[in-house]
């Protein structure tokens, strides 16, 4: 009657003997773990303690300078500097902030030119923006741009001249000729569309397209004679032999 009262009672001495190997570093064949250091949360080894880096087998204090912090990297330094500091040389030193500027809210070691201001070198210089035109956000260009209905002409902002039959474009900067109409010489001319076709509204090429069944020849519009055992192909202003029909000197013939 008492075997299996002392059955349990291994057993929870098994249980207690394997916790407490797990809290013995080095138990498994971890190795010493050595001074201020200590045994990883997961998988085999050790690291260092906060304040401490590894170097060969030790863990040797890391030594702040001031106005920085340690963190807990195991590369690096070790330390970084506090905000409004950057590192030079080991040290940290407070950024020299010019007139016009800010410290980086992110980095907090750099800084950036205000609103209207622009960097040059270590200094911030005030972007001088003409008439008829507004600053921007972007740290490219002029840091300025033209208003609607205007363009920029050595480093000026002037008045764009809209012929008739244009629009601005969204930008304001420029513009188009209406829909039939195409650009020659700063004007908007109407497109002249031949006969059996239709406007085309292409950024290139020729404005308009021959209706399907008809051919483009010079700047009419010639109705296609299909020879026998062909079709119009995709575009509809062409034509192709019939399967299994082979186009050879101009007719669809047999091989």
């Amino acid at each position: 009657m008492l075997q299996p009262f002392f059955l349990a009672l291994a057993i929870q001495a098994s249980v207690l003997l394997s916790a407490t190997l797990l809290l013995i570093p080095g138990a498994y064949g971890q190795g010493s773990v050595p001074a201020n250091s200590e045994a990883k949360r997961y998988g085999s080894g050790w690291e260092c303690n906060r304040g401490f880096r590894q170097e060969a087998d030790s863990c040797v204090a890391v030594t702040a300078p001031d106005n920085a912090f340690l963190t807990y990297a195991s590369y690096g330094n070790g330390w970084e500097c506090d905000y409004g500091f950057a590192e030079k040389d080991g040290q940290c030193l407070a950024v020299r902030l010019p007139a016009n500027a800010f410290l980086d809210s992110y980095s907090g070691d750099r800084w950036k030119c205000m609103h209207g201001y622009r960097q040059r070198d270590t200094e911030c210089d005030l972007i001088e923006v003409p008439d008829k035109a507004y600053l921007t956000d972007s740290s490219y260009g002029e840091g300025w741009i033209c208003e609607r209905g205007y363009q920029v002409i050595a480093s000026k902002c002037v008045a764009l001249i809209v012929p008739d039959h244009a629009y601005l474009t969204t930008s304001g900067n420029e513009w188009l000729c209406d829909r039939g109409f195409e650009m020659k010489d700063q004007a908007c001319v109407a497109v002249k569309v031949p006969e059996n076709a239709t406007f085309a509204d292409n950024s290139y090429g020729q404005k308009w397209k021959c209706d399907r069944g008809f051919e483009a020849k010079g700047s009419v519009c010639s109705q296609i004679n299909l020879p026998e055992n062909a079709h119009l192909d995709r575009s509809g202003n062409g034509w192709e032999c019939n399967r299994p029909y082979r186009l050879s000197r101009g007719v669809c013939g047999m091989e």
